[in-house]
């Protein structure tokens, strides 16, 4: 918006809070599946996380207060309308978020190039938060030491990473692949609690 030459940026959606996602899982009677981005500051590649997140059916996805894009009307663009069906929540603070969300049965998985198992041979199913890292840093330690598992996406040529647009693209997939089979512990939800945690194997 200009007005007498002075630019204001305005949000191009409302933010919303990290309950307000485990809310939208819970009122669905789905358990909850998220992706929260650390450090993401490029604007096209968080409109294009929440293109696909919303293609893949999360809830939503979880961006810090600092060290990231702002919903802009770039990022709206980059979204092709995704940002209209797919909530952004506001996180003060990231790695509390994350231990919140694992306190209300929320497996926490974070993607590094050194993480020691693959995406694809995990039980990537929900209840879970992916965490993917910004451009060039990656996670951030206390991020990735907040995680329950952390995967990495096995590369085949001389580039060391991916896009993070591309790597959560991968990952929600992943996790999309599971959902049918996820449905059943959904139904807990609707008792009015986000699902326990359940054991997993290593």
């Amino acid at each position: 918006m200009v007005h007498q030459g002075v630019a204001a940026l305005v949000a191009a959606a409302p933010l919303v809070t990290v309950d307000d996602l485990l809310r939208r899982a819970r009122d669905r009677g789905e358990a909850p599946f998220l992706i929260a981005l650390d450090g993401v500051e490029d604007p096209h590649n968080l409109g294009a996380v929440i293109r696909t997140a919303d293609a893949a059916g999360a809830h939503g996805v979880i961006i810090p207060r600092r060290r990231a894009a702002g919903l802009s009307p770039v990022v709206a663009r980059a979204s092709a309308g995704a940002l209209a069906h797919c909530p952004v929540a506001q996180a003060g603070n990231l790695v509390a978020a994350l231990g919140h969300l694992k306190a209300q049965g929320v497996w926490v998985v974070g993607a590094d190039p050194a993480g020691a198992e693959r995406y694809d041979e995990v039980s990537l199913a929900p209840p879970v938060a992916l965490v993917v890292g910004g451009e060039g840093r990656g996670l951030h330690r206390l991020a990735r030491e907040r995680c329950d598992r952390v995967v990495r996406i096995p590369l085949r040529g001389r580039v060391a990473s991916l896009n993070v647009s591309v790597a959560a693209a991968l990952l929600l997939f992943e996790v999309a692949r599971h959902l049918p089979a996820a449905a059943a512990a959904g139904t807990a939800a609707r008792a009015g609690a986000v699902p326990a945690r359940p054991a997993r194997e290593p």
